[in-house]
C-alpha cells in the first residue's frame, strides 16, 4: 500500500486545541470491525461496550517536562533542547535548537545552573547525545525547569499541564502522550472494575518519532523509531486468565497495543514478561496475536497511528469511519475525541 492511501481530508478547526472541562465528557465513536458499522456515542458509554471477564490493558508512562531553555555557558548564545531517548545514566538523545547552534564539547546551562549539559556527539539526524549534571535527582530538576512537549499541530498553551498526563501515569519517561488513556477518570475506571472488567498495565514510552510523517511512497519503505517497553508479569498472567476464560484483551492507545503485540504470543499461545524495544510497525496485512479491542484517538492522516488502525479494524471501515467522523465534527487527535474498535 502507498502512503497516500491513508490520506483524509481535516479541516483545521477540527483539530482539538484544548482539553475538554472533564476528561470522560468526550465523543465515543464505536466501531464494529466484523460489519463496518459504527455508533456515535460518549466516552462514558464504553461502559455498556465491555463486559465482566474482559480486561483493559493502559499504558502508564508519564511524560517528561522534556522542553528546556537555557544558554550556552561560553557565549550566552539561546539554546532549546527537546530530551528524545535515555541512553545511559544522565546521557540523553535531544533535538537541539535553534539550528546548528549546539556544538560538540558545548557546556549548555539551563535554570541559573540548576543543570548543564555537554555536547557529546551530533547523531542521527542531526540530534546531539548530551550528559547532564546537577544536584539531587534529575527529573525533580526538570519538573523545575522543563516544559510540556506539546504536539506541533497544538497552538494553545496549556495552562494544566496534568491535563496532558493519564490520571493513572507513574513511570516517567515519555515526550508525548499516550493520549488514548487521557480520557478515563479515576471514577470511570472504578465503574469498570466494578462490573468485572480487569486493569493492567504496561509501560511504552512514547518518543517523539510517533509524530514522525511516512515519507516514504511505499509503506513498507518506512524505518520506524525504536521505543522502550515494558510487560510485567503481573500483566502477562492477567492476559493469560482473560484469554483461557474466554474474554477480550481490549489496549488502551496504539502504545499499549504495540506493546502486546511486539510481546506476542510464545509457542503455548501464552504471553510472557518481558521488556527491550520495538521497532514494530503494524500495517494492513498484519495478523494481531494477542489484541481483540483497541481504545484509541484519531490519528494524522498517512501517519502510521492510522495504517495500525487500519490494520485492526480493516482498511475500508476505518477510512469511511474517519470520513464520517469529519462529518460530524469529531474532535481529532492529542486532546480530540476517541474510538472504541471491537
Amino acid at each position: 500500500m502507498k502512503r497516500q492511501d491513508f490520506y483524509y481530508d481535516l479541516p483545521l478547526e477540527r483539530i482539538a486545541q484544548e482539553p475538554l472541562a472533564c476528561r470522560d465528557r468526550s465523543r465515543l465513536l464505536v466501531l464494529n470491525r466484523k460489519d463496518g458499522s459504527y455508533e456515535d456515542k460518549h466516552f462514558t458509554d464504553i461502559l455498556d461496550y465491555l463486559q465482566a471477564g474482559d480486561c483493559l490493558i493502559l499504558n502508564d508512562s508519564r511524560v517528561l517536562p522534556a522542553r528546556i531553555y537555557g544558554q550556552r555557558k561560553a557565549t550566552g548564545a539561546a539554546v532549546e533542547l527537546l530530551l528524545l531517548t535515555q541512553k545511559g545514566v544522565d546521557t540523553w538523545e535531544v533535538l537541539a535548537g535553534p539550528g546548528r547552534r549546539a556544538k560538540k564539547g558545548d557546556i549548555l546551562t539551563f535554570g541559573d545552573g540548576l543543570l548543564e549539559a555537554e555536547v557529546l556527539d551530533i547523531v542521527d539526524e542531526g540530534n546531539r547525545l548530551v550528559k547532564f549534571t546537577y544536584e539531587g535527582n534529575f527529573y525533580h530538576v526538570l519538573e523545575q525547569i522543563g516544559e510540556m512537549p506539546l504536539p506541533p499541530y497544538i497552538k494553545v498553551k496549556l495552562e494544566d499541564q496534568e491535563r496532558y498526563q493519564t490520571v493513572y501515569s507513574r513511570e516517567i519517561g515519555s515526550a508525548a502522550a499516550p493520549t488514548a488513556g487521557l480520557h478515563f477518570t479515576p471514577e470511570l475506571l472504578a465503574k469498570l472494575q466494578e462490573k468485572g472488567v480487569r486493569v493492567g498495565f504496561v509501560t511504552l514510552h512514547v518518543g517523539l518519532g510517533t509524530f514522525r510523517p511516512v515519507k516514504a511512497e511505499e509503506i513498507t519503505d518506512h524505518k520506524m523509531h525504536a521505543e522502550h517497553y515494558e510487560l510485567p508479569p503481573e500483566t502477562a498472567k492477567l492476559i493469560n486468565e482473560t484469554k483461557a476464560a474466554g474474554g477480550r484483551v481490549v489496549a488502551v492507545g496504539t502504545t499499549s497495543c504495540r506493546t502486546l503485540e511486539s510481546v506476542g504470543l510464545n509457542a503455548d499461545g501464552l504471553v510472557e514478561a518481558k521488556d527491550g524495544w520495538t521497532e514494530i510497525f503494524i500495517y494492513p496485512g498484519y495478523q494481531f496475536q494477542v489484541l481483540d479491542g483497541l481504545i484509541t484517538n484519531f490519528h494524522l492522516p498517512e501517519s502510521t497511528l492510522i495504517m495500525l488502525v487500519s490494520a485492526f479494524a480493516g482498511y475500508e471501515q476505518t477510512m469511511t469511519a474517519y470520513k464520517h467522523a469529519v462529518e460530524a465534527e469529531y474532535r481529532f487527535f492529542s486532546f480530540g475525541d476517541a474510538m472504541l474498535i471491537i
